[in-house]
């Protein structure tokens, strides 16, 4: 197979447990520290040596596209009062060589109906779907280090990471066998199963890489609860004819769907700024 070289970001949702933040703007523009969420997706993304981003948009998502737009007044005001770094900040944002295609997801009918929309663009590649509320710290990133397994075996490839049996309704749990240190084999994948019911505490956590063989199976599945196309469902239907692996990724994830998880990513990534790092840990220090 081919390099991976799209990468699709479901950008669609309300972003309701944010409200009312998210009432007119995106959560995926939701700042930690001074990037929004879907720019460190992005980052992981460029990082990983992909080069077409495709996002899958809905209404009020508008400024997602500006913020990956050139800004000719913000930028011509930075060059005229000689502010350079900042220039500099807001014209990386996206490298040039890099492609932002947009498509618009008519209605929100799940996450596995948002990646089938991206069938046009991607066509018969292998590609990466990367959720930007999952912001993971890792070197390397953790969608390159999935490539890494990709590239080895060429499958597709879920990344995983143990959570508290308690907690196994809020996600998609896999049971699998170890096949060489940090990749299982996975035999069965289960939809937000009840703790009694869970086949693992092995949970898929905002990042893929999957066959074209993926749009086949999604296009075939029928909406669940909440008339939603869920992806589990149509990975669950792709493991039936094709090997698929779980990725045990190093780094530290963030669960930025979650006040909580933004509150500890905000902590994190403000601890590790160049620019915040010394006053904000003796600030934190102050408060114990």
């Amino acid at each position: 197979m081919k390099k991976i070289t799209k990468a699709v970001f479901p950008v669609a949702g309300f972003g309701s447990r944010f409200l009312p933040a998210t009432k007119a703007s995106p959560k995926e523009m939701m700042p930690v520290v001074d990037k929004p969420l879907i720019q460190y997706a992005v980052e992981e993304a460029v990082a990983a040596g992909i080069t077409d981003m495709v996002f899958i948009t809905g209404r009020n998502k508008r400024t997602i596209e500006d913020h990956f737009d050139m800004a000719y007044e913000v930028e011509a005001e930075l060059a005229a009062r000689g502010k350079t770094e900042l220039l500099r900040a807001v014209q990386d944002v996206v490298p040039k060589h890099v492609n932002c295609i947009y498509i618009r997801q008519s209605e929100p009918l799940g996450l596995g109906h948002a990646v089938l929309c991206a069938q046009p663009v991607v066509q018969d590649e292998a590609f990466a779907v990367i959720l930007a509320d999952d912001l993971i710290d890792a070197e390397p990133p953790v969608i390159k280090q999935m490539g890494y397994v990709f590239a080895t075996h060429q499958c597709s490839v879920l990344g995983v990471q143990e959570v508290a049996r308690e907690h196994t309704g809020q996600y998609g749990i896999v049971s699998a066998t170890n096949l060489v240190p940090g990749v299982e084999k996975v035999h069965g994948l289960v939809e937000k199963p009840r703790p009694e019911e869970a086949p693992s505490n092995l949970a898929v956590v905002g990042r893929y890489i999957l066959t074209p063989r993926i749009f086949h199976h999604l296009a075939q599945v029928h909406a669940g609860a909440g008339g939603e196309i869920q992806l589990t469902d149509g990975i669950a239907a792709l493991l039936r004819e094709e090997k698929l692996l779980a990725y045990h990724f190093s780094g530290t994830r963030y669960d930025c769907g979650s006040k909580l998880g933004y509150l500890k990513a905000q902590v994190a990534f403000g601890l590790k700024h160049e620019d915040l790092q010394e006053e904000f840990s003796a600030y934190l220090a102050a408060l114990q």
